[in-house]
C-alpha cells in the first residue's frame, strides 16, 4: 500500500511539475497559464497529449520537437523530476495528513519561484506573497493558537519578521547591491513556515550553498569547461538556494542547533 501512494504522489508530482513549467514560462506574459493549446516554442507546433506526458515524452521524442527538431530544454525533465521527488519526499516526511495538500501547494510555489528566479533574476510578488500567506496559515494550522504567543514558540511567531529584517537591512544598505528585496519577502514566509530555529538553518545552508556553488562555476570557468560568464561581480539569484535550504529542513528536519552541533 505505501509503495502504492509513493507511485500516486510522485507521478501526481511530475504532473504537478509539468504544469509549473507551463506557469513559469507564461507568467507575467499576458497568456493565459490554464487555457490555450501547449506548443514548440520555437516552430509553434500544436502539442499533441502524447508528447505531454512529464518526464516520458522528452524521453521518447529525445528531447527534441517531433517536426522541427529543436531541442527541448532541459528545464521541462528536471522541473518534472525534482516535483515528484519533492512531492513523495515530502508524503512520506508528513504521512496522509489532513494539511498534506497545503504542503504541496507550498512547494508547488517554491519550485515555481526558483526556476522564475534562476531565468529572470526577480522573485515575481504575486508568487511570494502567497507564499507567504500560505506559510502562515500552515504556521496557524500546525501549533496551537494558545501557545503561539508563549515561549518559546513566540519565537516561530516572530522568525518571519527576524528573517525579513536581516534580509531587508542588507539591501538597504547596499542599494540593492548584495541582496534583492524580493529574497527578504521570500525570507518572511520562510520564518512563518520553518520557525526560527529551522529558518535560520535553510537560510545559512542557502549562503554556504550559494558561495560553493559560486565558487565551482568560477573556477570551471577559469579552466574552460563552464561557458557561464560569471564573476566575484556577477549577480547570481539567490532564491533558489533560499529555497534549497527549506527543502532540506523541511524534509530532514534539522535545526540551526543541529548546525552549530556539526561545526562543533
Amino acid at each position: 500500500m505505501l509503495l502504492t501512494n509513493i507511485i500516486i504522489i510522485f507521478i501526481f508530482g511530475t504532473i504537478i511539475g509539468s504544469f509549473l513549467n507551463v506557469f513559469v514560462i507564461r507568467y507575467n506574459t499576458g497568456v493565459s497559464f490554464v487555457t490555450g493549446r501547449s506548443r514548440c516554442l520555437s516552430c509553434s507546433k500544436d502539442l499533441h497529449w502524447y508528447e505531454l506526458l512529464p518526464l516520458f515524452s522528452f524521453l521518447m521524442l529525445r528531447g527534441k520537437c517531433l517536426k522541427c527538431k529543436s531541442k527541448i530544454s532541459y528545464q521541462y525533465p528536471i522541473v518534472e523530476g525534482l516535483t515528484g521527488i519533492i512531492f513523495t519526499g515530502i508524503f512520506l516526511t508528513f504521512g496522509l495528513i489532513p494539511i498534506l495538500p497545503l504542503y504541496l501547494i507550498v512547494a508547488s510555489l517554491l519550485i515555481a519561484m526558483s526556476v522564475y528566479d534562476f531565468k529572470h533574476k526577480i522573485i515575481p510578488d504575486g508568487m511570494v506573497y502567497t507564499f507567504v500567506a500560505m506559510s502562515f496559515i500552515v504556521m496557524c494550522l500546525t501549533h496551537p493558537l494558545g501557545q503561539l504567543f508563549s515561549l518559546p514558540l513566540s519565537l516561530d511567531l516572530l522568525a518571519g519578521p527576524i528573517l525579513f529584517a536581516f534580509f531587508a537591512f542588507f539591501w538597504l544598505v547596499s542599494g540593492g547591491k548584495w541582496m534583492g528585496f524580493g529574497d527578504a519577502k521570500l525570507a518572511l514566509g520562510v520564518g512563518f513556515l520553518l520557525g526560527f530555529s529551522g529558518g535560520t538553518f535553510a537560510i545559512m545552508l542557502a549562503f554556504w550553498v550559494g558561495a560553493i556553488f559560486s565558487l565551482i562555476i568560477i573556477f570551471l570557468q577559469k579552466i574552460k569547461i563552464s561557458n557561464l560568464k560569471l564573476s566575484l561581480k556577477s549577480e547570481i539569484p539567490f532564491a533558489p538556494f533560499i529555497i534549497f535550504g527549506i527543502f532540506i529542513q523541511l524534509l530532514t528536519s534539522l535545526s540551526f542547533q543541529s548546525l552549530i552541533n556539526f561545526i562543533k
